[in-house]
């Protein structure tokens, strides 16, 4: 079986396929059996994802409401807000979790700048509920260190791309 090589201009093409990991034609049956069962098993994590979100938006939901029917009422403090804040952005790091899900899919290719931006809320997400009467400088010094390295490694992927 011949592999198509790509060229420099396939490269810079959002519709190309850079590789294809997991083909469904491959000359050994074992390996074509394997490959339909990843295949499977990403559209299930895929169908588990939108689950997920679902239940993260039920959780938003539970969230608001308990703090808004307790008194003050309809009042929220700032560690509400902030545990609200965590709730919203759970989701949308769900939300883009499949995203990543359903363009592995769909296009056999690893969506490097989404999966760092992902990774970027999801640190993001961190910092904004951080308690910090709570946490040592090590540990302030670790999140700065991930949430710098993927700040650099995104704008780099980004830059690349103009």
């Amino acid at each position: 079986m011949e592999e198509k090589k790509n060229t420099e201009e396939d490269q810079h093409h959002p519709f190309i396929a850079y590789h294809e990991e997991l083909p469904p034609a491959h000359e050994d049956p074992l390996i074509r059996f394997l490959h339909r069962i990843i295949r499977v098993t990403v559209k299930a994590l895929a169908v588990l994802m939108v689950l997920v979100i679902m239940w993260g938006i039920g959780d938003v939901v539970f969230v608001l409401y308990t703090r808004l029917s307790e008194a003050p009422f309809f009042l929220l403090n700032i560690n509400d807000l902030l545990e609200t804040f965590g709730a919203f952005l759970a989701v949308l790091i769900a939300i883009e979790i499949f995203i990543n899900i359903r363009l592995y899919l769909g296009t056999n290719i690893v969506p490097v700048k989404l999966v760092v931006a992902t990774a970027l809320m999801a640190i993001s997400r961190k910092v904004i509920i951080l308690d910090l009467d709570k946490l040592t400088p090590d540990y302030l010094l670790g999140i700065a260190a991930v949430v710098l390295g993927l700040g650099v490694s995104y704008w780099l992927i980004a830059r690349e791309k103009s």
